[in-house]
């Protein structure tokens, strides 16, 4: 687990799977995770879900560390392939996210995760800037 005061944002998800973040600036991202037991699927490898959570958190950060008035960067859409297996328990993933194009309201980002010097999966994503008291208006309760 990681200081939530170190993080750029307070996200319960991120805590739970122990994300670390690693840096972020001038249009680039970077996050770190050691694998545990609760990552794992039915296969015992990484299931995709953590490995496609690691890849959108690092494109929407890149894509933030540009827009500084921005509180938040929602995916608008997302694509991931799958180059290999990404690891099993105890394994250290690294994922580093680009923003290569913006708009004054939509920025275009790209990401890889490592798992050492292996490259396990790329992601292209498209991320909204939104500030947050909007966004949280937007949501209505269920």
């Amino acid at each position: 687990m990681f200081p939530s005061h170190i993080f750029p944002i307070d996200n319960p998800f991120l805590r739970y799977l122990g994300v670390e973040f690693v840096s972020m600036g001038d249009g680039a991202a970077e996050l770190a995770l050691t694998l545990r037991p609760h990552h794992m699927n039915s296969w015992q490898v990484t299931h995709g879900g953590v490995s496609m959570t690691m890849l959108d958190v690092a494109m929407a950060l890149a894509g933030r560390s540009l827009y500084p008035q921005a509180d938040a960067a929602v995916t608008v859409e997302m694509k991931t392939s799958f180059l290999q297996p990404a690891g099993q328990s105890s394994a250290r993933l690294v994922a580093k996210g680009k923003a290569f194009h913006q708009s004054t309201t939509m920025c275009f980002c790209d990401a890889e995760l490592w798992h050492g010097a292996h490259l396990v999966a790329k992601a292209m994503g498209t991320f909204k800037y939104i500030r947050h008291q909007r966004a949280a208006l937007k949501v209505k309760p269920g």
